[in-house]
């Protein structure tokens, strides 16, 4: 496209990433937008497009708007386009990002053009995050009235081309199937440019997968059989390849002997209730120590993800008189008070500040210095215009492999301990950081990959996380040192909740049950099958009434009988649920993958339901500080806040899907107001205002972020995919009292 000088006006460009960007306006031209009726002379406006420079003409390449980010890379659309445009069986063509998740080229074709031969052909030429998920045959481009590409059109096509693909999908065979398979991993995965084969061993989360893709995966594949497949997702999410192409094959082919291999896949069977036992695979693991329990009670405060709030015993000297605490009083939500609580930001931020200049060292188990695990980070503040909060990294911790478990963060009354934060990584390590110093005060490896979310005992002395290799360690809270692993039938990404009343801890399994366990006795009390599929999410307690709410992959949330563990009530939402149910005094609330948030009363009705525009991962918010609001975020990239009755009161447009659980917080030292913290997966914090969504702080961390952030104070504690977990100052802007980060 040629734009000759005379039809623009006078213009002006400046370059922006090998492009340059056009922008329109002078003294003699004016653009108005929208229902302007007057713009000072010389307001430039930039249009969006890209265009590049040559013999004093302008070459329209495509749009700003139309950068994506996939697979972690960042690109254009448009080259997708201009490389389908150069292919010789290409008539025309255009690119959509389908429902932020799927890469669709449509083409209409020039000859006797082949999908396969076409999409090797685009491997060829573009890097494997820009190759399309999918390709369309159509005859004719849609168009606007404005002689542009119709988008939406294009997707109404795309959707009908889904529709008509489950109607009418057939498979030969059981070898089609694995053909498939293979392909849709690599899809999913955004390795369609790899040459190499897929081990059969592969396993989903371990290839670069996480839940988002996982979900994806597993609707395609049912797209691709034409019907439901139960259990499917539990599979993908921890067993192999092998293991996912096995499980379809018996429910697509059950009477027929077409299978490529001999099933060898090693069960493990739980042994009475002790836990003691380890098969097949499982190495049996024994207590480091034998150890006794303290019979006095610890007093502190642990937070954890949502605002779950767990506190016991404390004292007069530690909190204001008239909101002394009894054991377990606050288990749901953060309660109004816990502000009042909180430590200075001046002398928190003054010890971050004057250790700036020097890195800390940690002595390990085995008695070596370590400079490198932990890093006490030089300022670097992301001031947001108009805001009045900031940003600062206070330290960050190396734990060697990525962070995808949110903080527990234990703040105990006596004023001569340090605050804890207690995470897991993907690198097996469990650790124990000062929450002021960013020192490790303890690490301890574990059988297997950890995703859940610490929890601690009624005590405070143990620390309990779930583990990939099918066990919950309970450890020392002071050592890390081992007390009791038990184990389940399969993986455990569940986070384990503790009942203040009775000390029990309740954590599901992806074996489909969900335990009550001693951990003083070291026994299960009681176990529960869930009938709809595996248990990813945490359980949550109510106090009145007293009932367990449980969540499954199938779809199904349950009330259980904390006591007895039977089952009180059901209710099937037909997609799988990643989101913990949170609840209050009158509701439980929980967010569904398929765009919805749910809310129940105690007795099982369903009250209302909120829609989105994407799959719910994070778990609902609800905090006593707000009261009568809920907060989550969505895979449609908007942090959401309603009502207890359902109403919107207001969204937020992050600038990636958020997965994690928003966290509610009030601190003295930032003017008491009441805060949200979110964090979206590309990384960004997101501090909002509370009652009103507009923003007050961001800032970026350097890799994907599936943690959910924990707040005490003014300090901010999360997770991240770059292997690091990091603590973040939070500060009024221009605040002399406030010294430098």
């Amino acid at each position: 496209m040629v734009l000759p000088k005379c039809q623009a006006g006078p213009l002006a460009t400046r370059f922006l990433k090998r492009f340059l960007v056009l922008i329109l306006g002078g003294e003699e031209r004016i653009c108005f937008l929208d229902d302007e009726i007057s713009v000072p002379l010389g307001t430039m406006r930039e249009t969006g497009d890209f265009v590049k420079v040559q013999n004093a003409k302008l070459f329209f390449l495509g749009r700003k708007d139309n950068q994506i980010k996939r697979h972690g890379k960042r690109f254009n659309i448009e080259c997708l386009q201009q490389a389908a445009e150069d292919l010789c069986q290409v008539e025309a063509c255009a690119v959509t990002w389908y429902q932020h998740e799927k890469l669709v080229l449509f083409v209409v074709p020039k000859d006797d053009l082949k999908k396969k031969e076409t999409l090797k052909e685009l491997q060829k030429h573009l890097p494997a995050h820009a190759v399309p998920d999918e390709l369309v045959l159509i005859k004719a481009l849609p168009l606007t009235t404005h002689g542009k590409v119709d988008i939406s059109e294009l997707n109404k096509i795309y959707q009908n081309h889904l529709n008509s693909r489950r109607r009418d999908s057939k498979l030969s065979g059981a070898e089609e199937l694995w053909e498939r398979l293979q392909y849709l991993w690599k899809s999913v995965l955004g390795l369609l440019g790899d040459s190499t084969g897929i081990s059969k061993d592969a396993v989903f989360l371990y290839s670069g997968g996480d839940s988002l893709k996982a979900l994806k995966f597993y609707d395609e594949i049912e797209m691709l059989v034409g019907k439901a497949v139960p259990g499917l997702l539990e599979v993908i999410l921890s067993r192999s390849i092998e293991e996912v192409y096995r499980h379809i094959c018996k429910i697509l082919f059950p009477d027929e002997d077409q299978l490529m291999i001999y099933d060898n896949i090693v069960k493990r069977k739980l042994s009475g209730n002790s836990g003691e036992e380890f098969h097949g695979k499982y190495i049996k693991l024994k207590s480091e120590r034998d150890l006794e329990v303290a019979s006095g009670l610890t007093s502190f405060i642990a937070l954890s993800r949502g605002n779950h709030l767990f506190s016991v015993n404390f004292t007069k000297s530690f909190m204001q008189p008239s909101n002394t605490v009894q054991v377990g009083v606050e288990l749901l939500q953060q309660p109004s008070f816990l502000h009042l609580l909180t430590p200075s930001v001046t002398k928190s931020h003054a010890q971050g500040c004057e250790m700036e200049n020097r890195t800390l060292t940690v002595t390990n188990k085995a008695n070596k210095t370590d400079s490198c695990s932990v890093q006490q980070v030089h300022a670097e503040c992301s001031h947001v215009t108009m805001a009045e909060l900031a940003l600062c990294m206070r330290w960050k911790s190396n734990t060697r492999k990525c962070v995808d478990a949110s903080p527990l963060v234990i703040i105990p009354s006596k004023e001569e301990a340090s605050a804890l934060v207690y995470v897991g990584s993907h690198s097996h390590a469990m650790q124990a950081i000062d929450l002021d110093l960013g020192e490790i005060k303890w690490e301890k490896n574990l059988g297997g990959r950890i995703e859940s979310s610490a929890c601690v005992s009624k005590c405070g002395n143990f620390i309990i996380v779930g583990c990939y290799d099918g066990l919950v360690y309970v450890l020392q809270s002071n050592d890390g040192e081992i007390h009791w692993t038990f184990v389940t039938e399969d993986t455990v990404k569940s986070s384990a909740v503790v009942d203040p009343s009775s000390g029990l801890v309740y954590v599901g399994s992806h074996d489909q049950h969900v335990y009550a366990l001693d951990i003083y006795k070291r026994a299960c009390i009681w176990k529960l099958h869930c009938e709809g599929g595996a248990v990813f999410s945490s359980p949550c307690l109510s106090s009145f009434p007293y009932h367990l709410y449980v969540a499954t992959l199938g779809g199904l949330l349950l009330a259980v009988n904390p006591v007895m563990g039977n089952k009180i009530w059901k209710s099937f939402l037909g997609k799988p649920l990643f989101s913990s149910p949170h609840c209050n005094e009158k509701y439980v609330c929980i967010g569904c993958v398929d765009g919805n948030v749910y809310c129940y009363t105690h007795s099982g009705e369903k009250v209302w339901q909120f829609s989105t525009n994407g799959p719910v991962f994070s778990s609902p918010c609800i905090s006593s500080l707000t009261k009568q609001e809920v907060f989550f975020g969505s895979h449609d990239c908007f942090i959401y806040c309603c009502n207890m009755e359902g109403n919107l009161l207001w969204k937020f447009e992050a600038t990636s899907s958020v997965y994690g659980t928003p966290f509610v917080f009030q601190s003295d030292d930032l003017k008491n107001r009441i805060l949200l913290a979110a964090v979206s997966t590309d990384g960004k914090v997101w501090i909002l205002n509370a009652k009103s969504g507009t923003a007050e702080g961001t800032d970026k961390l350097p890799g994907e972020v599936f943690s959910s952030p924990v707040v005490w104070g003014t300090k901010l504690v999360v997770g991240c995919r770059n292997d690091y977990v990091y603590c973040l100052n939070l500060y009024i802007t221009g605040d002399k009292e406030q010294l430098r980060c």
